[in-house]
């Protein structure tokens, strides 16, 4: 009973972890958002897409209202967003986002978590042809002509229309330029979206065995430890 309680106790301290940082994250893009475009959703489409993604995490309404508040006041610290590049163990690339007050700190942080996980940092650009950054729409799939809406979007750049059951959302891609033309297509069409990201999507995947697969994974979590670390993307099949 005492294990069984343990490994419960583990998961729950885990799961409020991984909120904690997803919260931090968006925290961070809200400040950046609001220093960029103001404070006032209905003028900040980017402030507008971001309050979404934080509802579709659970962030409390009031989290989200003291964020954008904070962003707007002087106390504010001016985050900078930042890439790092880079390989892990078995050639597997890794890709780095950051939000940072620092960078000087941030790029020797990232340095160092690189060359303690058996992997180096790379020059800026060295990966530009492993990752594509696309943006990735969920949307409610919720009274919808599936069909007739996939051709619709196709005009503002809509790739790869898939369905997910479990979740009862429609998944899509758009290339980069194509993001804000597909979010404001989906806000003219009060279309319910569950999620709009940015993303680096790998063209080509490495296989690794076992024993390799475990080093570039916990380099993977050393780096999304990191404070200063938005996302991390890899190229591990």
């Amino acid at each position: 009973m005492g294990r069984i309680f343990e490994k419960r106790k583990h998961k729950m301290f885990a799961r409020w972890d991984k909120m904690g940082k997803a919260f931090t994250r968006i925290g961070k893009e809200i400040a950046i958002a609001v220093k960029t475009g103001g404070p006032d959703i209905e003028l900040n489409a980017r402030l507008r897409t971001i309050v979404k993604n934080a509802k579709a995490l659970n962030m409390p309404k009031d989290r989200i209202e003291s964020a954008i508040k904070r962003a707007a006041s002087k106390d504010q610290a001016n985050y900078e967003e930042v890439t790092f590049e880079g390989y892990g163990p078995g050639g597997v690339g890794i890709y780095v986002e950051c939000a940072t007050d620092n960078n000087h700190r941030s790029v020797a942080n990232i340095r160092s978590h690189f060359n303690k996980g058996d992997g180096a940092m790379g020059k800026t650009g060295s990966l530009d042809f492993i990752f594509e950054r696309k943006g990735v729409f969920k949307i409610k799939n919720e009274n919808l002509n599936a069909e007739e809406l996939e051709f619709e979007l196709i005009d503002f750049g809509c790739e790869e229309f898939m369905f997910d059951d479990e979740e009862g959302v429609i998944i899509f891609y758009t290339p980069f330029a194509d993001f804000g033309k597909m979010n404001k297509a989906l806000e003219d069409r009060n279309i319910n979206v569950v999620s709009a990201e940015l993303q680096r999507i790998p063209n080509t995947m490495v296989d690794c065995d076992e024993a390799t697969a475990e080093k570039v994974l916990s380099l993977v979590d050393r780096l999304e430890q990191d404070d200063d670390v938005q996302q991390v993307y890899h190229n591990m099949k």
